[in-house]
């Protein structure tokens, strides 16, 4: 990690721009990336030339086709994808709310499929974005259930920072709360990713016993009040159960408990 390329580093800069932005010229990534515009033309010429940019008529660059070729192939090869998606649809039909698929990336969560409400006010989530495994129902569950080695190795390299009005900054509290959530099974925050939103969050288990997957059910914090929240976790636990049993999970929460504390 240490003899990274400068050129393929400083490329990727470039393409990362296009995360946030559709379409940009030639300055306006010089500008955002603060890389010299000398070394940006240089640069988006090979992207160009590898079918990694498009420009258009008006001089300005987009990510290219090949990119949607990649990512068709990544979304066919997360087979996890394909065995949620109809269990997501029906739970979105049966409670009214947004669902929502994770899975660890390092010291992140990356939401990797969705299911979106018809509810006129929702919360809207973009595939492909990361959030921190501390904050937010889906994310926090992964953390939750990661090894005693591997969850205090994280507590110990992360910097909780705010990120909503409700995101837990306390180490201790956030200890405290990944005990409950290992013992119930369940997440649940309110204003920790975005204020005024709510999720209900689930852990995807596979063969092993080992959690591969958050599933969330997410909406306005309106919608997610005391008198809702059984109902919302027994659908989310059961449509993250369905899930895992069809990724050949058995359901032996006990010995799972056991394993992640000897490890």
């Amino acid at each position: 990690m240490q003899h990274k390329n400068k050129t393929v580093v400083k490329s990727m800069e470039l393409l990362n721009l296009f995360l946030t932005n559709e379409r940009l010229s030639l300055q306006e990534m010089a500008e955002l990336s603060k890389i010299p515009k000398t070394s940006v033309h240089r640069m988006i010429g090979s992207l160009e030339e590898m079918g990694f940019l498009t420009k258009d008529e008006e001089g300005k660059y987009s990510l290219g086709l090949l990119f949607l070729q990649f990512g068709q192939l990544v979304a066919e090869r997360l087979d996890i994808r394909q065995v949620a998606l109809p269990v997501m649809t029906r739970l979105r039909d049966e409670i009214g709310e947004a669902v929502n698929l994770i899975v660890r990336d390092g010291h992140e969560a990356i939401y990797i499929e969705k299911v979106d409400t018809n509810q006129p006010v929702r919360v809207y989530t973009a595939i492909g974005r990361r959030a921190p495994m501390y904050a937010g129902a889906c994310p926090r569950i992964l953390l939750a259930f990661l090894p005693d080695f591997e969850q205090d190795k994280y507590l110990n390299e992360v910097e909780l920072k705010p990120i909503g009005s409700g995101t837990i900054t306390d180490p201790d509290r956030l200890r405290t709360v990944l005990s409950e959530s290992r013992k119930t099974g369940y997440s649940v925050s309110h204003s920790e990713l975005h204020n005024s939103t709510s999720a209900v969050g689930a852990p995807i288990f596979n063969h092993q016993g080992q959690v591969v997957a958050g599933l969330s059910i997410v909406g306005p914090e309106a919608r997610f009040q005391e008198d809702r929240l059984p109902v919302l976790i027994k659908k989310v636990q059961g449509a993250a159960n369905e899930i895992s049993h069809k990724l050949g999970w058995t359901g032996l929460k006990e010995s799972l408990a056991a394993d992640l504390a000897q490890n």
